[in-house]
């Protein structure tokens, strides 16, 4: 059987993240949206192969469709077991909707099925990611930790309600405060959590990730697999491979892969006078308003501030951008930027590409053809 993840006409209305992943890739809770659909598909089937109907010049990493066949799942959907077993069960040409939205399709999708009494978490926008991000969390922590037992916490940590504790084997959590009592708190394999950190659920630090010393973390956040953070953080999602090593605020914020924020740096997540943001759109290349009060920093993979950076509310990083210098840059930093508010020079691809293999190797891990084929890619397209 062929799982064919869809973008859903989404893949501008998600930037910067979907700038280098099809939708299904984004971290949402503690999996990727894949990974929670491929976890639960293969409690029932076992034999089945991904593709991504994704943007073209994506599909040099992202195998493409061998064919029409199979089931055709929106990438930007959230899986529970009731949806997964409903889209298991659609007959053939029948498409899925749950609250009239598309979920998947098989055959020519003629027929309507309707799913009733479901909470569906989706996403159609980047702040989507952190505002859905709770609930995402709990579908999460359910289907991860169902019918197992949590490796213990040592006397050393203050816990509340250890029942929405789960801790997995190989962590290391000392001298630290976990509050379980307003959402769950998940803590993934060899995972660290340093002397004197608060953690407030819901929350998700993810396998071979570190939680600095003394940090404050407020739910609903998700610090994905090996990051490094520290200092203030609120209602953010990091995805992967990311650092936010010393003190600072970060709010209402999605951090993409292999991205570092220098010493210091801090976010605005609320404008002075309370009122709604606009945001950049990567669809009318424009600022656009929102009907959101709380957004931070939307920040494309590659992309680095130095230490003491200032961001507006709403700014929107794209790709391999490098942020330095005093005053606020502006809300909208092109990938490829070189400087702040005093400089906007243009990054050279040679040395973009340097510096993502030197982050990369740092972790073991190559810049692959692949990768070089996507990131040259936005270089000349300007993305």
């Amino acid at each position: 059987m062929q799982i064919i993840f869809d973008d859903n006409g989404l893949h501008k209305a998600l930037a910067p993240l979907t700038l280098t992943r099809p939708v299904a890739e984004i971290r949402l809770g503690i999996l990727t949206i894949k990974e929670s659909w491929v976890l639960l598909l293969s409690n029932q089937i076992h034999d089945f192969q991904i593709a991504y109907e994704t943007a073209p010049y994506l599909n040099v990493k992202y195998a493409q469709p061998s064919s029409d066949e199979g089931i055709r799942i929106m990438g930007n959907i959230k899986p529970s077991s009731s949806i997964v077993n409903a889209v298991l069960d659609l007959p053939g040409n029948a498409a899925l909707y749950v609250d009239n939205f598309l979920v998947a399709v098989k055959g020519s999708g003629a027929q309507k099925v309707s799913l009733h009494d479901v909470d569906l978490v989706h996403i159609q926008r980047p702040w989507d990611i952190f505002q859905q991000n709770g609930n995402a969390i709990a579908l999460d922590f359910d289907l991860l930790t169902a019918n197992r037992n949590s490796a213990p916490l040592n006397d050393t940590n203050r816990i509340s309600a250890p029942e929405n504790i789960f801790v997995e084997p190989g962590a290391q959590v000392d001298h630290a405060i976990l509050n379980g009592s307003s959402g769950p708190i998940y803590i993934g394999k060899d995972a660290t959590i340093m002397e004197g950190s608060i953690i407030r659920g819901p929350f998700a630090l993810c396998d071979h990730a570190t939680i600095k010393m003394a940090a404050k973390i407020y739910g609903p956040t998700t610090i994905g697999p090996h990051c490094k953070v520290g200092g203030e953080v609120n209602n953010c999602v990091f995805q992967a491979y990311s650092n936010k090593g010393h003190d600072g605020f970060l709010g209402n914020s999605v951090i993409g892969e292999w991205c570092n924020l220098g010493a210091d740096t801090n976010s605005s997540n609320l404008k002075n006078n309370y009122g709604a943001v606009k945001v950049y759109s990567f669809e009318s290349e424009k600022m656009e308003q929102t009907d959101i009060m709380f957004c931070g920093v939307l920040m494309g993979d590659h992309s680095k501030t130095g230490i003491n950076t200032m961001l507006n509310t709403a700014t929107t990083v794209g790709v391999s951008a490098n942020i330095f210098g005093a005053g606020f840059p502006s809300k909208f930093i092109a990938s490829y930027t070189w400087g702040g508010a005093t400089s906007n020079d243009r990054f050279i691809l040679n040395k973009a590409f340097e510096v993502a293999e030197n982050m990369m190797s740092r972790r073991n891990i190559e810049l692959t053809n692949a990768d070089r084929s996507i990131l040259e890619h936005l270089y000349d397209n300007l993305a």
